[in-house]
């Protein structure tokens, strides 16, 4: 804590050598959420870039929360921010095809899900649409509720949920042809 209390106050200050160690410790955790957010590499560097810019010019932690929880809102917001501009999350895709209620064997992919490496999972949410991974990150990562997001992204609650479902019913999906396409190769070998 006498570390985060030196460092935050040397970021205040301008110090140069205290924004780099903060960027040290904080960057690639924070490029992680940015690509959840993004999907894309690139996009994602973008945000990170952006975000710690916004930091340092003007860091306003007040301690209301830990360090680490307030730069990872910061970055969510840039996030989103670049999301908007680039209209993505604006752009939410309309599904013609009706999608089923309940996803079949639920249970079981969340199991079979959750014994997958977290970078097979990533890669899993960063392929979703946008609306859908936007939609998905705030619900699961951030733990807002589908008003909250309705509100932050200038939609309807419906879409919301209906974004969310969509984002469930294609990861379930992923993580069945993965565990057929790796189940029979590890049968093989």
């Amino acid at each position: 804590m006498e570390n985060d209390v030196e460092l935050i106050k040397g970021c205040r200050e301008g110090s140069d050598a205290a924004r780099k160690k903060l960027y040290t410790l904080y960057s690639e955790r924070m490029l992680a959420i940015c690509y959840r957010y993004t999907g894309n590499l690139d996009d994602a560097y973008d945000v990170l870039h952006d975000g710690f810019i916004k930091i340092f010019t003007h860091f306003t932690f007040r301690g209301e929360c830990s360090l680490s929880s307030w730069i990872t809102r910061v970055m969510v917001n840039q996030a989103i921010d670049y999301l908007r501009r680039k209209q993505h999350v604006m752009q939410l895709i309309v599904c013609e095809e009706q999608l089923p209620d309940v996803i079949d064997d639920e249970a079981e992919i969340a199991e079979s899900g959750s014994q997958l490496s977290e970078a097979v999972l990533m890669e899993f949410v960063a392929d979703l649409p946008d609306g859908c991974r936007t939609v998905f990150n705030l619900f699961v990562f951030e733990e807002k509720s589908h008003k909250e997001i309705a509100e932050l992204l200038h939609i309807k609650e419906h879409s919301s949920t209906s974004q969310l479902h969509r984002a469930k019913y294609l990861l379930a999906h992923k993580i069945k042809e993965y565990n057929k396409k790796h189940g029979k190769e590890g049968r093989n070998k």
